[in-house]
């Protein structure tokens, strides 16, 4: 069975600047350090949330400081410039931003990307027994978690945003035995969330997991009537229509729920391994299609030049990796 595994590290998104890309039904334009989803088509969702708004990039990021050691003009500083000119969502994780910090933490990202008119992306993955101790092990305890996210609702405000909340933490519940602890400690999460102005996402999986008619039940017992919709393919590699037709199918299943995909890293689809694959290559970059009703946006999500563990060449999970980095790009 194919699974994904995230990060355990918040690597963010990107920095300066200047590309234009035609992208299906719409255009997304790099320019001063901002994404731009933009789109001439009629009867666009004004409901959509990311609908004709900038990304966020974070001058700080993992691929930005990396691009920036590199030999100028070199393979290996275009590479990594590349995908540090990209947005890529924000992992937030209790090992690098403790209870304590994350709020001030979070209230200085949201505010740069307000003063820059902009949009933050975030990932939520601090769930008690985060992958179920397997490469991304951690996380916090039952008492801790409910304080963590509520101090995340603090920093986020009524600032506008995106969250996608906790990867595989209803794929993953039967295979870890604990089904009724996951949907509980979600349900916590999205009330400790409703205080902020996040738009938050559910994790749903993937095309090539669970199907939508097990996902789907799951999704409505941890309260996706409360939330946006729902993620697919975080950290996994299926090819963009696949979860489209898989996200299409989850959504008629959940009363109508938006969802967002991630394409950072599905351009050359999945042969079937989540662990650090050979052979893919960066997906579609952000941007937005208004093709179908409950289609919000492809976004990165993971990050591409991310190790996803200890397996075919790759370090930790969560930790730069130049190799993986370079072929992604190259492929």
């Amino acid at each position: 069975m194919a699974r994904r595994d995230p990060s355990t590290s918040p690597w963010r998104a990107n920095r300066n600047g200047k590309i234009a890309i035609a992208v299906s039904a719409g255009l997304v334009v790099v320019a001063a350090g901002s994404w731009f989803v933009t789109t001439a088509l009629p009867g666009l969702m004004t409901s959509n949330p990311i609908s004709g708004r900038a990304l966020y990039v974070d001058p700080d990021s993992t691929a930005a400081t990396m691009a920036a050691l590199q030999t100028p003009e070199s393979t290996a500083a275009a590479a990594f410039e590349k995908l540090a000119s990209t947005p890529s969502a924000i992992w937030l994780v209790p090992e690098e931003h403790p209870t304590a910090e994350i709020s001030d933490y979070l209230a200085g990202v949201v505010g740069a990307a307000d003063a820059g008119d902009t949009l933050p992306v975030f990932v939520v993955y601090g769930i008690p027994g985060r992958d179920c101790g397997n490469a991304s092990a951690g996380g916090l305890s039952e008492a801790e978690y409910p304080d963590w996210v509520g101090a995340i609702a603090t920093g986020l405000g009524d600032g506008e945003s995106i969250v996608i909340l906790e990867p595989d933490s209803l794929a993953l519940a039967e295979e870890c035995g604990n089904t009724d602890e996951r949907v509980d400690q979600l349900q916590t999460a999205i009330t400790r969330l409703d205080v902020s102005g996040a738009q938050v996402y559910l994790d749903g999986g993937h095309s090539n997991w669970h199907p939508a008619a097990e996902m789907a039940p799951l999704l409505k017992s941890a309260g996706i009537d409360r939330v946006r919709g729902f993620a697919t393919n975080v950290s996994n590699f299926n090819t963009t229509a696949d979860e489209r037709s898989y996200a299409n199918r989850l959504s008629s299943l959940t009363g109508g729920a938006h969802f967002v995909i991630d394409t950072s890293r599905n351009g050359n689809g999945s042969n079937g391994e989540w662990c650090n694959p050979s052979g893919r290559a960066i997906g579609d970059y952000p941007n937005l299609d208004d093709s179908d009703s409950a289609f919000d946006a492809n976004l990165w999500i993971k990050t591409p030049g991310e190790s996803d563990g200890p397996c075919n060449g790759g370090p930790e999970a969560g930790e730069w990796w130049d190799a993986g980095a370079l072929a992604l790009v190259a492929n």
